[in-house]
């Protein structure tokens, strides 16, 4: 029994930890090997950058610590990201972003994450969370004009030549 309640534990969408902490000016980028989180203390400093992989789908933190202009990225997913925190403390200028991604020639733009934000207690001048949408595609260049008619002669006139075609509109964006 006690092999199978072990095996059940290793098993488990579940990730447990006691610590996480992104030093300055640096990226880190949480474990995608389960979609639910739980951290004690997550702490990221100034300037630095905490990216959460798409197939998290909740994230459960004790303490949160973000520095001045520190950031919580969220990668685009069609599920939503339940963030529960007891006490959170932030910095001016930090953030938590979800944006969506920007749509190419070949793909179209991505919506941005919903987000099921819960905070205990909040200790914060700001708080910002960006979900804007991924911008559309640009248009395609437009042709470009033929060359006119040759002269008839030595001292014949020339013709003129085609305008080109317009481009076309660019792709719509996606829903924040």
């Amino acid at each position: 029994m006690r092999n199978l309640c072990l095996l059940a534990a290793f098993i488990s969408p579940l990730a447990c930890a006691q610590v996480v902490s992104v030093e300055t000016n640096s990226l880190m980028r949480l474990p995608n090997t389960a979609s639910t989180l739980q951290l004690e203390k997550l702490v990221v400093a100034d300037y630095g950058t905490l990216l959460i992989p798409s197939n998290v789908t909740e994230l459960s933190v004790g303490e949160l610590q973000l520095g001045h202009e520190a950031r919580i990225a969220i990668v685009p997913s069609e599920q939503a990201l339940d963030m529960k925190v007891i006490r959170a403390q932030l910095a001016e200028g930090s953030q938590i972003t979800a944006r969506g991604a920007p749509g190419t020639y070949e793909k179209a733009a991505r919506a941005g994450r919903n987000l099921n934000l819960q905070f205990k207690a909040l200790n914060a001048p700001k708080l910002v969370v960006d979900a804007r949408g991924g911008t559309g595609a640009p248009g395609f260049v437009g042709l470009d004009g033929a060359n006119g008619q040759e002269p008839g002669c030595t001292w014949g006139q020339a013709g003129h030549g085609f305008d080109g075609s317009n481009g076309s509109d660019g792709q719509p964006g996606a829903p924040g």
